[in-house]
């Protein structure tokens, strides 16, 4: 039987109990392992590997253009994007049992620490930027060919650039140019800075219009960007058709619904509207994968009609 007196000590034990040491066990710390950078899978006969260079956290209510800044905003908003969303900067390295063939290369070292990251996540893949036989450009814009030489160094000794024709007249011959605004005048300087040094050693290869640049690899012209802004096609044996978009979308939301909307980098925003439209009717038309280039990473995925327009649909993952 409790007495009292028992009943007194252990209310007063009980008091105690908040402020009597206690054994504690340290929370883990931050890692500070960084994401991987890289996704891979097979394609048919190929091995595809996604690799991320970064991101720009960018005003795209601003950048986009055709609509009041207002609705684009609002429209940002509702997919929780806020308004300098993070856009992914994508290049994609293939391996077709011959040769090592990456499609775009890249900031290197001019769009600030989020982004320049490709030959770090190249290795981390398992390859190096050595081993790399050919680049295959979209188009020169800096965040596809910056990448290509740093201070003068070229980061891929050992690969041949390869470059549809009408975009080097443009970006290095400057044919076709009316008027240089500052913009434009800055974007001719760093086209010629990421080729310069492989023109100078006869490693730039130029293709046509709609032209093959390397076996299993074709090209479809998609002007508007740039005047030879052209999509990639890599062909596997059994039929597929991977393509490697470039820049016909910027981020993933508001011009799958809207492909007029335009953005400031466009060359011919009107042209590239235009291309954007074909480009989406014959992606969802064709049911083949596409990646693009600044779609979030890995950027992979098919585009399927909805009740507004179009959607993208990322590729369900593979390990």
């Amino acid at each position: 039987m409790t007495t009292r007196r028992q009943t007194l000590g252990l209310l007063a034990a009980a008091a105690l109990l908040p402020i009597a040491p206690r054994f504690a066990f340290s929370a883990a710390p931050f890692s500070n392992v960084a994401n991987a950078g890289y996704y891979r899978f097979h394609f048919g006969n190929f091995e595809v590997t996604g690799l991320s260079d970064g991101t720009m956290a960018l005003p795209m209510a601003k950048i986009y253009q055709n609509e009041p800044i207002g609705a684009l905003q609002r429209k940002l908003d509702e997919y929780f994007l806020g308004k300098e969303p993070h856009i992914s900067i994508n290049a994609y390295l293939v391996n077709d049992g011959e040769r090592l063939v990456l499609i775009d290369a890249g900031t290197g070292t001019l769009f600030g620490p989020g982004a320049g990251k490709l030959i770090q996540h190249l290795e981390r893949s398992g390859y190096r930027a050595d081993q790399v036989d050919a680049v295959i450009l979209t188009h020169i814009h800096a965040d596809h060919s910056g990448g290509l030489t740093v201070d003068g160094k070229t980061q891929f000794p050992n690969a041949t650039i390869h470059v549809a024709d009408r975009e080097y007249r443009f970006w290095i011959n400057r044919e076709g140019l009316t008027s240089v605004t500052e913009e434009i005048g800055k974007d001719l300087q760093r086209a010629l800075d990421a080729l310069a040094p492989y023109i100078a050693t006869g490693k730039v290869a130029r293709f046509a219009d709609d032209a093959d640049p390397l076996p299993n690899f074709g090209s479809i012209l998609r002007p508007g960007h740039t005047p030879g802004h052209s999509s990639i096609v890599l062909k596997a044996n059994d039929g597929q058709r991977l393509v490697f978009w470039g820049d016909v979308i910027h981020g993933d939301y508001v011009q799958f619904d809207e492909p007029d909307v335009f953005v400031t980098f466009d060359v011919d925003g009107t042209a590239a509207a235009a291309t954007r439209a074909v480009a989406l009717a014959d992606a969802a038309d064709g049911r083949y994968l596409v990646a693009g280039a600044h779609l979030p990473f890995p950027g992979i995925g098919h585009v399927a009609r909805d009740t507004t327009l179009y959607r993208f649909i990322p590729w369900n993952y593979v390990e």
